[in-house]
């Protein structure tokens, strides 16, 4: 991992001409280098998207005025925008059930360095993970959810996620749907992980329905949480092909290693600002 201090600039606006060029003569004229640029122009929603990666020892003057100099060209192109420093680290909190194999993943990638943030807590409806998490010295919260405690827990999960500065929810095979006004007050900063049946194969042990229809190719989601169920927008997908000797339990499993695969790489783009927001869809720049 490159441990280079930068500063990522990330944005959208209505697209129009100059754009590119008025941010890189502003980046220019304060000597700023940029080591990773991507933009793209979105021509059904006219939107454009951009993102820039600067070194941070390149820039001339502070950055407390570059923001507020930016801040002038943003207004103009009427920019959504956000600037992140790579010393600061995104703090995580995960949210599981019983199925270990995403948070054990995020956990050893998170303690690897493969993922550059900080776990912040784990908040789980269950109580069986807590020793696998406390090891590694990261705070367990048994919030139980039941249909009579659903408002009263998930205004727990709220005060936990402030409590320990989250910057973004991470469901890591959660079984349990979160409350409208969690999605709605959070909205960008929850990612989800799930397998890619539904619709067609819902409710309990899809892998074993998906097998007994004989599909071919299983999958995984990962997308950012609404209000509405498993429909918000989408950052990563992966599949893994199957034939006739698979049984139902070699379907389980690849379908674990697809999960956390997916689930990985969609946290590790959210905290690069690698996603940027475009109506129901992303522009995920990898």
């Amino acid at each position: 991992m490159n441990n280079e201090h930068t500063y990522t600039l990330a944005l959208s606006c209505p697209d129009r001409v100059g754009i590119v060029a008025a941010v890189s003569r502003f980046i220019a004229d304060r000597q700023g280098s940029i080591v990773e640029a991507n933009h793209h122009a979105d021509q059904d929603t006219g939107r454009f998207f951009m993102r820039n990666v600067i070194k941070a020892d390149s820039l001339e003057g502070s950055i407390e005025s570059f923001v507020t100099a930016f801040g002038q060209i943003a207004s103009g192109y009427e920019m959504n925008w956000r600037l992140s420093d790579s010393r600061q680290k995104k703090r995580v909190v995960l949210l599981v059930s019983k199925q270990d194999h995403c948070l054990v993943d995020l956990m050893y990638r998170w303690r690897s360095g493969d993922l550059a943030c900080d776990i912040a807590c784990v908040i789980s409806n269950h109580d069986d993970l807590r020793g696998y998490v406390e090891w590694h010295g990261v705070p367990y919260f048994h919030v139980p959810v039941t249909p009579d405690t659903k408002a009263a827990a998930y205004q727990e999960v709220d005060r936990l996620f402030e409590e320990h500065r989250g910057d973004v929810m991470v469901l890591a095979r959660y079984m349990q749907v979160l409350s409208p006004q969690l999605c709605d007050k959070y909205s960008g900063r929850v990612i989800n992980i799930h397998h890619s049946f539904l619709p067609s194969f819902i409710g309990a042990r899809p892998y074993h329905q998906a097998f007994e229809r004989g599909v071919k190719l299983i999958g995984a989601t990962s997308h950012y949480v609404t209000a509405e169920l498993d429909a918000g927008p989408i950052i990563e997908q992966d599949v893994v092909r199957i034939d006739h000797g698979d049984t139902a339990e070699d379907l389980v499993r690849y379908g674990r290693d697809v999960e956390k695969n997916v689930l990985s790489r969609a946290l590790k783009y959210h905290l690069e600002d690698r996603v940027l927001l475009n109506g129901r869809r992303t522009v995920v720049f990898r």
